[in-house]
């Protein structure tokens, strides 16, 4: 997630297409406007690469992400293509800028703005603090928001209010903290820079992550009691902490620990965001409330709620206990424009609080006309059930869909109001819930910016699209999108969608030679879990592998004994007295070897004082939370959690020491 809003200034010049009449003028934009800096266009990287002439059309999606553009492979070669002039599969200078322009203009048709927007005195790096006025997403509001443009690229921009309930959400979350100390000290909402500041140190972000996904960070890993000097200490917990929201589902492709510490607001926003996301939505399911069945509808199972976002079951959730009053406005379908009137809030407020509420939650505010003041009279009823949850009347009016999410989030969290008579409550170990490994594969597919998001892994891969994009980030142009349905036509859905697994199981065994036997496209489409799972592991372990055999540039791939040999060199070379003989090695569950393979790569990283060595199950659980949170600290991208170490899960195990291996390699680079 780059931000949480993208600036739009409806007085800005619109480009609407690079064609021969205009191309000119688009691309003397490249250097008058802030589309690009100048040093970012004229970069050593960018201008080495037509040094030799034409580049390769396999260059171009990394060269556009360096340039700050972010398109899928498959949108991309349908539009490289209509500029291959030549037909010869590679681009001139003059043809990429053509590309370029074309693809900034769709993905940000804002993107002229910046003509507009003049840094303060004093440097690019302070704020300059605006309105944005009317645009699709706010109707006739407007919204303040701050912007900042970095030394080498374009402007971003954060929304106030955004900015503003995140602070005071996290002053309310970590209230109790010891080393926060947020009550005596809490993060100034008022102050722009304040709650960057907050984070640099990585300890806040920590923290957070613990709250939205308990036991993901061990505690003892945290580096405490820093000052402001301590820079290196400070990049550890960054390091820490950005890996761990990757192995919770966090998009953190291009957040590093560099962009935290220099208080880069969208990029911290984006991060805070999505923790904060995970930590509302993660009891809204059947295990932690039983009652959602109730809103199933007809023909539904259980299973059927798995597939469905937070989003869409919130929504579910708000119309089900609407149906339940006297309410007689339209569905609520979204958390913006169908709420900006409060009428549906008054409502739901009124049938979810607690009958014993003194005073009780009226429908008083339904009396006011003028909507600021029937959205304030409104959440002064959600206070009456301490719901209020920071959100301010202005939210409410402008329809911020961030906010109200998290509005209707926290009353769920609160007030769920689905209760389930004796006899349908289900019985113990009877409830359907992700599995962990369903949990880790969908985290790591999540973690690596793909769209869309995946919910439910069985429904979410059927269509094959997220399998193929995953195909090219192992190894790129493996998959022709020519040949491949991006989007479905409803009668031929189900042909169209078949069409895309058979590709995908072509794909797996040419050439990316994965094991199928058994497997086709029908069990992609119908979502076979025993296969799926057996694909999607495939999948994790070709994407860790790829990323050594680049490491270690490599024209062969790794195989496993290469990393047992790498480990048991580096323990030797560190006077280490363990051994790595295989990956089923049940030896492995206390974490000893996994502890001493960390401190071997980063001499004096592990405190062996806290590792516990009873052998009891709870010992070896904390040692493998301890491992995995050192593992990561020390910048490997680790996904496996505890019991799959306790478990010696020889799949996952294989995944730790080959993030290790990696982890060591760039530390050897740097």
């Amino acid at each position: 997630m780059a931000s949480f809003t993208n600036y739009r200034n409806p007085n800005s010049t619109r480009p609407s297409q690079t064609n021969d009449e205009n191309s000119k003028d688009l691309k003397a934009n490249i250097r008058e406007s802030r589309w690009i800096q100048p040093d970012q266009w004229e970069s050593a990287e960018i201008q080495e690469k037509f040094e030799k002439g034409n580049i390769a059309f396999s260059d171009v999606h990394t060269m556009l992400q360096q340039l700050g553009i972010k398109v899928q492979k498959f949108e991309l070669n349908e539009i490289l293509e209509k500029h291959d002039r030549n037909k010869d599969g590679h681009m001139s200078k003059e043809e990429f800028e053509d590309v370029y322009l074309q693809l900034r203009i769709k993905k940000d048709p804002g993107s002229t703005w910046g003509r507009s927007v003049k840094p303060t005195a004093g440097g690019l790096d302070r704020f300059v603090t605006t309105r944005r006025d009317a645009d699709d997403d706010l109707d006739s509001t407007s919204s303040v928001v701050e912007q900042k443009q970095e030394a080498s690229g374009p402007y971003h921009s954060v929304l106030v209010e955004e900015r503003v309930w995140t602070a005071n959400w996290i002053n309310q979350l970590l209230a109790d903290d010891a080393h926060l100390n947020l009550r005596a000290n809490p993060i100034d909402s008022k102050d722009a820079q304040a709650l960057y500041k907050r984070c640099q140190d990585g300890i806040l972000l920590c923290k957070l992550i613990n709250i939205a996904v308990p036991k993901t960070i061990d505690e003892r890993a945290i580096n405490l009691n820093l000052n402001k000097q301590d820079i290196f200490r400070q990049s550890e917990n960054l390091e820490l902490a950005i890996n761990s929201a990757r192995g919770i589902g966090c998009k953190v492709v291009n957040i590093h620990p560099e962009n935290i510490s220099k208080a880069v607001p969208h990029l911290v926003m984006g991060l805070l965001w999505q923790i904060i996301r995970i930590q509302l939505t993660s009891e809204i399911n059947l295990k932690h409330v039983p009652g959602l069945v109730l809103l199933l509808r007809d023909g539904e199972t259980a299973e059927d709620l798995l597939k469905l976002s937070p989003e869409e079951l919130l929504l579910r959730w708000v119309n089900y206990q609407l149906r339940r009053t006297e309410y007689k406005g339209k569905q609520v379908s979204n958390f913006s424009n169908d709420i900006k009137d409060s009428e549906a809030y008054t409502y739901l407020l009124h049938i979810i609080a607690p009958a014993n509420t003194k005073p009780p939650v009226g429908l008083s505010p339904l009396k006011e006309n003028d909507l600021r003041r029937r959205a304030e009279l409104m959440l002064q009823e959600a206070d009456k059930i301490k719901a209020r949850a920071h959100i301010t009347p202005e939210d409410v009016v402008k329809g911020n869909p961030r906010l109200n999410f998290a509005f209707v989030a926290n009353l769920f969290n609160t007030y769920p109001a689905l209760d389930l008579p004796t006899e349908q409550v289900p019985e113990p170990g009877v409830v359907i819930e992700e599995t962990r490994e369903e949990k880790t594969y969908r985290n790591f597919i999540n973690s690596l910016g793909l769209e869309p998001h995946v919910n439910y892994l069985y429904s979410d891969l059927c269509d094959g699209l997220i399998i193929l994009q995953l195909y090219d980030i192992i190894r790129p142009t493996t998959v022709d999108w020519s040949k491949i349905y991006k989007t479905f036509n409803a009668i031929k859905e189900r042909f169209q969608k078949l069409s895309n697994c058979n590709f995908a199981v072509d794909y797996a065994k040419e050439p990316l030679r994965f094991k199928m036997t058994g497997i086709g496209g029908a069990d992609i489409l119908e979502g076979n879990k025993t296969l799926t799972l057996g694909l999607v592991w495939q999948i994790m372990r070709a994407y860790t592998l790829s990323i050594l055999q680049k490491l270690a540039k490599s024209s062969t791939p790794i195989a496993d004994k290469d990393i047992i040999n790498w480990a048991n060199e580096k323990l030797k070379s560190a006077n280490k007295t363990t051994f790595l003989t295989n990956f089923q090695d049940q030896s492995l569950s206390d974490s000893m070897l996994i502890c001493d393979l960390i401190d071997a790569i980063k001499p004096g990283s592990i405190q062996y004082n806290l590792l516990k060595t009873s052998g009891t199950p709870e010992a070896k659980m904390d040692n493998a939370l301890y491992a995995i949170s050192m593992a990561r600290k020390i910048g490997a991208r680790v996904y496996a959690l505890p019991d799959d170490i306790v478990e010696a899960k020889q799949k996952m195990l294989l995944t730790v020491f080959a993030c290790l291996m990696a982890s060591d390699m760039n530390v050897g680079k740097n």
